[in-house]
């Protein structure tokens, strides 16, 4: 039996689950990863033991305390800030939900779910910063849903020197959640 998350704390969903099924198939044994907003630390403790490393991030102290129960090494922070080593994977499923300010709450669970009047602000953020803590041959998980746009979502990464293609896919009472591979561009000089 699992303890009970702290409720400022992003519970594991049909989201988490399809993220952590992404990451176990992309897994690379000598793997360094990092998991941008951990949440409950779900997916970040399932990989322990696969991979040479896992770090875990987010900016809530409620969602560091909880993956740190786990097992984990946590660093608190916004998205990369502070972090000046390389991974060779990097998981993120961002706050990707529409928000309006007016649908805007005051507390940490705001943080996993508000993604910014399109739903793309954070993942604008996160991809644009990724370069700097993905290996050269690093790829990164993102998951996105229809309602933020994936189309829309590719063309940022394509926009910061990354290609996006689906890995995995489900559909959630009527949401389509997508799994991206990002990997950066080769470039034909």
């Amino acid at each position: 039996m699992t303890s009970p998350v702290h409720p400022q704390v992003y519970p594991v969903e049909e989201d988490t689950l399809l993220l952590l099924e992404a990451a176990q198939a992309e897994l690379r044994s000598g793997d360094r990863v990092l998991e941008v907003g951990t949440g409950s630390g779900h997916i970040a403790a399932s990989l322990l033991g696969r991979v040479a490393r896992v770090v875990a991030v987010d900016i809530s102290p409620h969602a560091a305390a909880a993956a740190r129960a786990k097992g984990l090494e946590v660093v608190r922070t916004d998205l990369f800030a502070g972090i000046r080593v390389t991974f060779d994977l990097v998981l993120f499923n961002p706050p990707y939900l529409p928000t309006a300010p007016g649908e805007r709450l005051d507390d940490w669970l705001e943080y996993a779910l508000d993604g910014g009047l399109d739903g793309r602000q954070t993942i604008a953020r996160f991809l644009n910063s990724l370069g700097g803590v993905l290996s050269p041959n690093g790829r990164a998980l993102l998951l996105v849903s229809s309602l933020t746009g994936v189309n829309e979502v590719c063309a940022i990464a394509r926009d910061d020197g990354f290609g996006a293609s689906i890995l995995l896919e489900s559909l959630v009472e009527g949401e389509r959640l997508v799994v991206l591979l990002i990997v950066r561009e080769e470039c034909d000089a």
